[in-house]
């Protein structure tokens, strides 16, 4: 039961979020076959090479990857978004307003 704060009992299901996360899924009509991507956004790699006196209290070495506080992750469905080239323009350039010499 949520809100019960009995010590025996869980305060919030831990699959809650899962379930949640199925039934959005479902609502978007994506299926098991689907070719999906995770990734995950609010990362910070360090591209500066430190020398061998740094501060490691402010600073990164070098390829070490961070996970902010507020990191998120998006989850894309590349099956249901096909990728489709920007194709040449095949009209006649025609500017919008005629040029006029000054």
């Amino acid at each position: 039961m949520n809100g019960n704060l009995e010590p025996e009992e869980r305060v919030m299901n831990e699959d809650h979020w899962l379930h949640d996360f199925y039934d959005a899924l479902r609502k978007l009509g994506w299926e098991a076959k689907d070719d999906i991507q995770v990734d995950i956004g609010g990362t910070v790699v360090s591209g500066i090479h430190q020398g061998e006196n740094y501060n490691e209290k402010w600073a990164t070495p070098y390829g070490v990857r961070k996970y902010n506080n507020d990191a998120f992750i998006v989850i894309k469905n590349l099956t249901r978004s096909p990728f489709e080239p920007s194709k040449p323009f095949q009209g006649e350039f025609k500017q919008a307003h005629p040029y006029e010499k000054k």
